[in-house]
C-alpha cells in the first residue's frame, strides 16, 4: 500500500503515453486512407478502446512489472488494413513513425516544463538521479504536490524517451520495422513483412531489441540529464 501513490502516478503517465502513441498511429493511418483503426474507435486519446483491444498489455502486465521491478512495461496495438499497407508502403512508414514521434513530442513537453520549473526555483537538481527522480522540490515547494509533480514529469520525460527510441529499432514487431518496410518496399521490406506475422520471430525480435537498447538508453539518459542540468553532474 505504501507504493500505491507512486503506482497511480506511474500508471497515469504510462496509460496516457501508450494512448497518445497508438492514437498517433491510428490518426496518421486515417489521414493516409486506412480507416480500420478509426472504425475500432482508436483515433482518440480515450484509453478505453486501446485497453479493450489489449487488456493484458495495458492493465495486467504494467501492474505486474511495477510491483515486481519498480517500473512499468506494457504494450498496445493499432489495427490496419494489410491490403492498404501493401499498396502504400510510404504511408505505412509514416504510420509507423507516428508513434515514436508522439513519444518524442511528449518527452519534449515534459522537458520544457521541467526546465521552466527548475528556472523558477520550484525544483532543483537532486543529489542522486534515477528514472523517476530527475528533479527534487526545493524548500518552498516541498510537500505532496511538489513530490508528485516531480515524479510525474520525471517519468513522463524518461518513459517517452525510452519508448520513442526503443520503437525505432528496426526489428519486428517494433515500429522501426514498419518504417524500414515502408522505406524499402523491395526484398528487404517483403522479408520484414513475412517476419512480422510470425509470433516466434516477434518474440526473438523483442529480446534482441532489448539487448540493443541496453546499450542505447544509458547514453540517451546521460544526454537528457546533461541537457536538463547542464554542468551539474559533470561530463
Amino acid at each position: 500500500m505504501e507504493k500505491l501513490p507512486e503506482f497511480l502516478v506511474w500508471y497515469a503517465v504510462f496509460l496516457f503515453t501508450l494512448t497518445f502513441h497508438e492514437g498517433a498511429h491510428a490518426l496518421v493511418a486515417l489521414r493516409g486512407g486506412d480507416d480500420t483503426a478509426e472504425r475500432g474507435g482508436q483515433v482518440t486519446l480515450n484509453p478505453l478502446p486501446h485497453i479493450r483491444r489489449e487488456p493484458f498489455g495495458t492493465i495486467v502486465f504494467p501492474i505486474l512489472t511495477f510491483f515486481m521491478s519498480g517500473w512499468m512495461m506494457g504494450w498496445a496495438s493499432t489495427p490496419y488494413n494489410r491490403y492498404w499497407a501493401d499498396r502504400h508502403p510510404r504511408r505505412v512508414a509514416a504510420m509507423s513513425a507516428a508513434g515514436p514521434v508522439a513519444n518524442f513530442v511528449l518527452a519534449g513537453i515534459a522537458f520544457v516544463v521541467l526546465r521552466l520549473l527548475l528556472g523558477s526555483g520550484f525544483f532543483e537538481a537532486p543529489h542522486r538521479v534515477s528514472f523517476g527522480h530527475m528533479v527534487t522540490p526545493t524548500a518552498y515547494s516541498a510537500g505532496g504536490f511538489g513530490t508528485g509533480l516531480a515524479l510525474l514529469l520525471s517519468v513522463a520525460l524518461n518513459l517517452n524517451v525510452l519508448l520513442g527510441l526503443f520503437n525505432l529499432i528496426p526489428l519486428p514487431p517494433l515500429d522501426g520495422a514498419g518504417i524500414a518496410r515502408g522505406l524499402f518496399p523491395g526484398s528487404f521490406g517483403a522479408l520484414l513483412d513475412r517476419l512480422q506475422g510470425n509470433p516466434a520471430v516477434s518474440m526473438i525480435g523483442l529480446l534482441a531489441a532489448w539487448r540493443i537498447f541496453d546499450f542505447i538508453f544509458p547514453t540517451a539518459f546521460a544526454v537528457v540529464l546533461h541537457l536538463l542540468h547542464p554542468g551539474v553532474y559533470g561530463s
